[in-house]
C-alpha cells in the first residue's frame, strides 16, 4: 500500500525529491509486525497537490501539523493518506467535552493483584512512533488536553506522575482536526495552537472532485459524472451563501447515495436517505430538493448511470 501511496503522490504532481524523502524516511523506520495492522490501508485518497506538499513538508521536519477548515474538506482523509505514505501505525483519538488526561495518556488498573497503568493512546504512540490523529481537538476542555503541551513542543515527553517520564520516539508525529462553528467547539488555546503548524484545507474543487468520483466509480457514465459534481458544488455555494445549512453538505453522503444507486435503488431516495435527510428542517429539505431535482431526474435506470 506504501508504494501505491508513493505512486499516487506522483500521479498528483508532488515534488520527486519530497516523494523520495518520504521513502527513505519510511525505509530507515521499520513497523514491528505487532503494528502492522495500525498502518493505514485507505479507501479513499485526497486530491490537492499543494495541501500534500505543505503537510509532507512539514512531517519531515517533526512538526505536528493541525488541519482546519469546515465540513467536507477531507480533514481526515488527509490525515489518514499521511500515515499511510509514510508507513506509520496511527491511532485515532477522538475529543469530546469529557476527554481527560486519563483517557489520553493512560489510567491505573489492577493486573495480577497489583495496580498498573493501562497505556491510553497518547502513550502507546509515542512509544511506538506513530501518527496520532487528534480528530475534533477543540471539541476537549482546554484544561484537559493542557497535559498534551510538553507532548507536543520541543520536549517531546510524556511525564507521568508516579510512573515515569518517557521521550517520545523520533518518529512520532501528531495531526490534530478542527471544524469550526459546530456545537460544543472552543476555540483553541493559544499555547496548544502554537505547537502546530496550521494548514486551513481548502473546499474541494471541481476537477479533484470528478477525481475522487472517478477512482470511486469506474463505471459512472460522464453524464452523471458532471451532474454529481455539480450538485455538491451547487450545494456547497447555498452553504456559502447561508441559504441552507452545512448538514446536507455531506460528501461522505453523496458517495454512499451513488453507491446506492449501483446497487439499484432509485436515485431520488438515494439521494434522498443521503443527503437531503441529513437535515431536520422541512424548509431547508425543500431547498436541498430543489437543487438535486436541478441537476439528477427522480428515478433513472440504473444502466442510465453507469455503464455496466
Amino acid at each position: 500500500m506504501s508504494d501505491d501511496m508513493l505512486n499516487f503522490l506522483r500521479e498528483e504532481g508532488i515534488r520527486e525529491s519530497l516523494i523520495r524523502e518520504v521513502a527513505s524516511f519510511r525505509n530507515a523506520n521499520g513497523v514491528s509486525p505487532d503494528l502492522d495492522y495500525r498502518i493505514p490501508r485507505p479507501r479513499f485518497l485526497y486530491y490537492g497537490a499543494e495541501i500534500w506538499e505543505q503537510a509532507i513538508t512539514a512531517l519531515l521536519c517533526g512538526e505536528n501539523l493541525l488541519l482546519v477548515s469546515p465540513k467536507a474538506t477531507g480533514k481526515n482523509v488527509l490525515a489518514e493518506n499521511l500515515a499511510a505514505a509514510f508507513g506509520r501505525p496511527s491511532w485515532d483519538i477522538s475529543f469530546h467535552i469529557n476527554t481527560d488526561s486519563s483517557s489520553l495518556i493512560g489510567t491505573d488498573t489492577f493486573e495480577n493483584g497489583r495496580v498498573v497503568q493501562r497505556h491510553g493512546p497518547i502513550y502507546e504512540c509515542a512509544v511506538h512512533g506513530g501518527f496520532g490523529v487528534l480528530d475534533e481537538i477543540n471539541m476537549a476542555k482546554n484544561e484537559s488536553i493542557a497535559i498534551l503541551h510538553a507532548t507536543l513542543d520541543f520536549r517531546r515527553i510524556i511525564d507521568i506522575p508516579g510512573y515515569s517520564k518517557i521521550t517520545l520516539s523520533s518518529q512520532t508525529r501528531f495531526i490534530a482536526t478542527m471544524n469550526y462553528g459546530y456545537a460544543g467547539t472552543r476555540e483553541l488555546n493559544e499555547a496548544l495552537a502554537s505547537r502546530f503548524m496550521v494548514i486551513r484545507m481548502p473546499t474541494i474543487s471541481s476537477a479533484n472532485l470528478r477525481k475522487l468520483l472517478k477512482r470511486e466509480f469506474p463505471n459512472l457514465r460522464e453524464k452523471y459524472m458532471e451532474q454529481f459534481t455539480g450538485l455538491f458544488q451547487d450545494l456547497q455555494k447555498k452553504c456559502e451563501n447561508s441559504e441552507i445549512s452545512s448538514k446536507s453538505l455531506d460528501l461522505r453522503g453523496l458517495i454512499s447515495a451513488i453507491h446506492l444507486m449501483e446497487k439499484g435503488l432509485p436515485a431520488g431516495a438515494a439521494l434522498e436517505i443521503g443527503i437531503t435527510n441529513k437535515s431536520f428542517d422541512d424548509f431547508e429539505r425543500d431547498l436541498v430538493e430543489d437543487v438535486i431535482r436541478l441537476r439528477i431526474p427522480q428515478s433513472p435506470r440504473r444502466e442510465e448511470i453507469f455503464t455496466d
